[in-house]
């Protein structure tokens, strides 16, 4: 939505983790938690190759830069060409890291509920596979504190669903999606990172489940949900 959160390299990445994760594992815990620590090493591994991990940082644009300032970076600067290589870079690494973290077998399941994602893609109706493909997202991303994962699911199944319904384009300002957003920062204190709503990072899967078992973001929850 142009806030400039996570580079839109790390979303997808963390989708197609889940994606493989649904694959080889199906549906429950096991699944969401190869998700998650899945997209820990993406997240990681973008950070070493790209420095920063927020689009922001990387672009210097976000929703509030003006059009000429947009395109003076994406098409004088070459800022497009830029994304191209990142993604090029990027790509068999996030391959390698998740083929890697999901082989392994051996991790240690966490207990349910154990994504804030996959349980809000849950209650909006989505897919077993959709939902574990939303379950990385969990934490800002694979528990790395940015900007909210659940808010990342529901706006990107929201967009799953209209495709479905036959929309062939969607909008930067999807108004739905604004008003998810909306709904968002009402019930996050006007906050969009998960670190700051939360007041900490999350230790690893285990800690994160925790705190949803205990009621953590039950509020967020609620109103992504209700949508």
């Amino acid at each position: 939505m142009q806030h400039g959160y996570q580079c839109g390299m790390i979303w997808g990445s963390a989708l197609a983790a889940g994606a493989r994760a649904y694959h080889l594992f199906g549906t429950g815990t096991q699944a969401e938690t190869g998700a998650i620590m899945a997209s820990q090493r993406l997240v990681e591994s973008f950070r070493i190759l790209n420095k920063h991990t927020d689009c922001i940082e990387i672009t210097g644009i976000d929703k509030s830069s003006s059009a000429l300032q947009m395109t003076v970076h994406f098409f004088i600067k070459g800022g497009t060409i830029d994304c191209i290589r990142m993604a090029t870079k990027y790509a068999p690494v996030s391959y390698a890291d998740i083929d890697s973290v999901l082989s392994e077998n051996h991790f240690e399941t966490a207990a349910l509920p154990s994504s804030c994602s996959a349980i809000v893609a849950r209650k909006m109706g989505a897919s077993d596979m959709h939902t574990v493909m939303a379950a990385g997202l969990a934490g800002g991303i694979g528990l790395s504190g940015g900007a909210c994962g659940a808010l990342g699911a529901a706006i990107w199944i929201h967009v799953t669903d209209r495709i479905k319904a036959g929309a062939d384009k969607i909008e930067f300002m999807d108004p739905k999606a604004m008003a998810i957003v909306s709904k968002f920062v009402k019930s996050s204190g006007f906050e969009f990172e998960c670190s700051k709503i939360v007041g900490r990072k999350f230790e690893d899967v285990h800690d994160h489940a925790a705190y949803l078992r205990d009621g953590g973001c039950s509020k967020i929850i609620g109103a992504l949900s209700s949508i």
